[in-house]
């Protein structure tokens, strides 16, 4: 595990592979060893896979911002002398990925954006934090993370289970802070500007942000492209591991740069 020092902020990273970098940021309540089913790419790309702030090892991270998750990725990569990466962001991590091209485009060489979505009605947002907060009040970790992986998962199996439980580490202190983040979240004019390649995947049950939310942010970026996992649910990286890492490898290989 690596850490870099930004703006007096420790910042703890995996770095392993080779090649063009690629970006994974995590989701809500994840820690950046959730990618760990994603590694295997290392063989032809340099992987930087950073923790966000309030999550994992990153546990004195000041403001919770999406725009300061996004700000602190930039910094990363400019700190590990890295021009521009392939960034992939699944759920809260696809709003850090959307909110890195807002501030700075030239850092993306692509885009996968995953299980996410670009805008929340303000009201909604703040009932729907409410409820959660309701929810989660005097109940014990264990009984909030087998509600979180029922919710996430389309596949209650055991091993998809035991994976869900050993990367999503919610620090309560933070988590409805993160929450709240993304709720704020408004890329209603944004999308229409990103030039760069852009992939946006869904899953056919998700429950967490529909696969409709998707299409809405396909139809709105121009030459994306959009791929549907059947029979997965929030977490397709997780339930259909090989499929997602064989559709990421085919899209990053056509984006390469030229040599």
């Amino acid at each position: 595990m690596n850490k870099v020092s930004i703006n007096c902020a420790e910042i703890p990273y995996i770095r392993l592979g080779s090649g063009e970098p690629l970006v994974f940021i995590h989701g809500l309540g994840e820690v950046k060893e959730g990618w760990v089913k994603q590694f295997e790419l290392a063989d032809e790309y340099d992987l930087i896979i950073p923790d966000l702030r309030g999550h994992g090892e990153y546990d004195q991270p000041g403001e919770i911002s999406i725009k300061n998750f996004a700000h602190d990725v930039i910094g990363l990569l400019n700190e590990l002398g890295i021009e521009s990466a392939h960034i992939c962001g699944l759920s809260m991590g696809g709003m850090v990925a959307q909110e890195i091209y807002r501030h700075a485009p030239e850092k993306c060489r692509s885009l996968m954006l995953v299980s996410t979505f670009h805008y929340a009605p303000k009201n909604l947002g703040k009932l729907f934090v409410r409820y959660r907060r309701a929810r989660a009040e005097n109940k014990p970790a264990e009984i909030i993370k087998e509600t979180a992986a029922k919710v996430c998962l389309y596949s209650w199996s055991p091993e998809n289970i035991e994976s869900f439980y050993q990367y999503y580490q919610p620090n309560q202190q933070y988590f409805f802070k993160a929450m709240e983040a993304c709720l704020k979240v408004n890329n209603l004019r944004l999308l229409s500007k990103i030039k760069v390649p852009t992939l946006i995947i869904g899953g056919q049950y998700d429950s967490v942000i529909p696969v409709w939310v998707q299409l809405m942010m396909h139809k709105q970026i121009r030459h994306s492209e959009f791929v549907i996992f059947r029979k997965t649910g929030h977490v397709a990286k997780l339930e259909a591991a090989e499929a997602f890492n064989d559709v990421l490898r085919s899209f990053l290989n056509k984006h390469r740069s030229a040599s």
